[in-house]
């Protein structure tokens, strides 16, 4: 009955996916970290952005669980509809302080970023075979992220950043719930709908570091080298105990948020005045050994102990973009296209399984086009992209990033589930999951 965060697009319940440009490399992205998308991705990447820079984007997240027990029975879950909703989303603005008239901060850009890090509702069938263990669990979190960038030298720049986890009333019910049906509680009907939930805000801390050990005759990076580390958050939730919509107790559980290290590599074989072309490479390692247990504390003295003890996982990222700078038809615009490929690792143990986070190791492949289009161009037609001089109400650079990506996660067999208030066994069984993410990325440079 513990809280847990709800389904993610890699191992665990994070979300790789945070801008279209990094979905069109299936997330390898923290080495060439150069669209405000790198807040996320790898922050100090903001040192390579002139004058004011930003992006909005969306996710839109489909596909299914399909569950069949030894027995037989089948069942079904999804996100809540065709779609997850509300879409997990993602804004992003940076400013080089130097572009702006602050000469006394030469070499530093400041940026924030408000994006959905972890989890979105997932649910199934009331009657489901595991309606005791969970019918539906979402912690919709969001992350405020404001990052200070500082350019020490032509090759190596650093970054320092704050992650504000906490929740919101445009993003979801603004609290994390779990909801289930009652199996043996004492006091209460069997079969009672029960619902937990909760919320809190958290702290963490990111540092970041990009090295440019090769550059073109033009100034441009032919080789970046990325670090990042993400510290744990922990989030102390607390809320209420409802059986059929009545409050039962006051709830308390504890969520430690993993720490995170992505280490990533780019080249650019071509990088000429028509064409870049550059080649990805990044590993994630997210420490989920932290994740240890949700135990739920009632205020009629009762807990309900829930353990854990999930493991470290790594997610293996590879990724390219292809992009055009001159078009002989399209003068003042940049088209790119990009793909990818993930590995992800599974996190979840089967003795605490839940089919709300039906994770396994799983395969991403991904496709992505990237438009850009500069000064007298015309953004879809419709308006003037902008001039070379810009200014602080005139954009010089429009953009259009969109991208697809399949998850393909493999068949996983659960057996030995330990679920304390489910009834025994209900939830071993052959868990088959398919994802599909759309996004789409919109961006202006001031």
């Amino acid at each position: 009955m513990a809280l847990v965060i709800s389904s993610a697009h890699a191992s665990g319940f994070k979300i790789l996916n945070q801008s279209a440009i990094g979905v069109g490399q299936s997330g390898a992205f923290a080495a060439q970290a150069d669209d405000p998308s790198t807040l996320f991705f790898n922050p100090a990447g903001m040192t390579q952005l002139r004058g004011i820079q930003t992006s909005f984007g969306t996710l839109l997240v489909g596909g299914s669980t399909n569950f069949t027990s030894p027995t037989g029975v089948t069942t079904r879950g999804d996100f809540g509809g065709s779609v997850a909703f509300p879409p997990p989303s993602n804004y992003y603005l940076t400013a080089n302080l130097k572009d702006l008239g602050i000469s006394a901060l030469d070499g530093f850009t400041a940026g924030i970023g408000i994006l959905s890090p972890f989890g979105v509702l997932y649910r199934y069938p009331n009657d489901s075979p595991f309606s005791t263990a969970v019918t539906s669990e979402a912690l919709q979190l969001i992350d405020i992220k404001p990052t200070l960038a500082y350019k020490l030298n032509d090759q190596l720049s650093v970054g320092l950043g704050a992650d504000i986890y906490t929740f919101a009333s445009f993003w979801g019910e603004g609290r994390g719930a779990v909801k289930l049906n009652n199996a043996g509680l004492p006091g209460i009907p069997p079969g009672t709908p029960l619902e937990i939930n909760g919320n809190d805000t958290a702290a963490g801390f990111n540092v970041s570091l990009l090295y440019t050990p090769l550059r073109n005759g033009n100034g441009k990076p032919l080789a970046n080298i990325g670090l990042v580390y993400r510290s744990q958050a922990t989030l102390h939730l607390n809320g209420s105990f409802l059986a059929n919509g009545s409050l039962v107790a006051d709830a308390s559980t504890t969520v430690v948020l993993p720490q995170v290290i992505t280490g990533a590599i780019a080249v650019w074989p071509i990088r000429d005045k028509d064409h870049e072309w550059k080649v990805e490479l990044d590993v994630d390692y997210t420490g989920w050994k932290s994740f240890r247990n949700t135990d739920v504390h009632l205020s009629t003295g009762t807990t309900i102990p829930f353990a854990r003890n999930w493991f470290g996982a790594y997610t293996t990222m590879v990724g390219t973009e292809y992009k055009w700078l001159r078009l002989e038809h399209l003068p003042h615009w940049e088209v790119a296209i990009r793909g990818g490929y993930w590995y992800s690792q599974n996190a979840v143990p089967d003795s605490s399984f839940t089919p709300t986070v039906p994770d396994s190791n799983n395969h991403a492949i991904s496709a992505g086009l990237g438009l850009l289009c500069k000064g007298t161009g015309h953004f879809l037609g419709l308006v003037t992209c902008g001039s070379e001089e810009g200014g602080l109400l005139r954009p010089k650079a429009l953009g259009l990033d969109v991208a697809f990506q399949a998850l393909l996660f493999e068949p996983r067999t659960v057996t030995g589930n330990q679920n304390p208030v489910a009834i025994p066994g209900s939830v071993d069984g052959t868990y088959k999951t398919t994802w599909y993410v759309g996004s789409i990325n919109l961006r202006v440079n001031f």
